[in-house]
């Protein structure tokens, strides 16, 4: 795999590929989401055109299997914003981490490690002291849990990341087999760069 940070107009020709990928990862536990080509597109697009954002491409030759967003936190969704102010953290010193998506054929050859350490350098130089990310909160009794699934919280421990309980935000969307949308609850990592 090669990685690449792309940030403006550079990730314009990938917005299908990008919006392809979120859908298919995303698709899968722990998210089970049920995306649209076009809204995907449409939300990386913000990406694309926010100064200070960068996405983090994974190649397998000229095939995209993975990609990790990164932004300030200012410029991110209301209510991560929000989640932060109403804890009394100041946005304004974080680098918020979108997402990190890969394909199953390509986990487990380095590219999370990869993914963290180029969100973080890009945080760095744009002079941010703390970076966060959200995952979702999830019964592991739910009978959608496939068999051996093993939770990301000890890779991300080993990184240097905190579960932050008392950090939650709700997202909503809709879940594959779902007629409408349903909230979820996403609890923060935080650490310090």
């Amino acid at each position: 795999m090669t990685f690449e940070t792309l940030s403006g107009p550079a990730l314009h020709p990938l917005l299908p590929a990008l919006a392809g990928l979120r859908i298919a990862v995303f698709r899968d536990w722990p998210y089970l989401y049920d995306g649209d080509g076009d809204y995907e597109q449409r939300y990386l697009r913000a990406y694309a055109d926010a100064p200070g954002a960068a996405i983090v491409v994974a190649r397998a030759g000229d095939r995209v299997v993975g990609a990790a967003t990164c932004e300030p936190m200012e410029q991110a969704h209301a209510p991560v914003i929000a989640c932060f102010r109403d804890a009394g953290l100041d946005p304004a010193r974080t680098c918020y981490f979108g997402e990190s998506v890969l394909l199953a054929p390509w986990r487990g050859r380095g590219a999370g490690v990869r993914f963290f350490q180029e969100r973080e350098a890009h945080a760095r130089r744009l002079g941010l002291g703390e970076a966060a990310f959200c995952a979702v909160l999830r019964d592991p009794a739910d009978p959608r849990c496939p068999p051996g699934h093993v939770p990301l919280d000890a890779f991300w421990s080993n990184r240097g990341y905190q579960r932050r309980p008392g950090l939650v935000v709700r997202f909503d969307w809709k879940e594959v087999g779902a007629a409408a949308e349903t909230s979820h609850d996403l609890v923060f990592w935080t650490r310090s760069l």
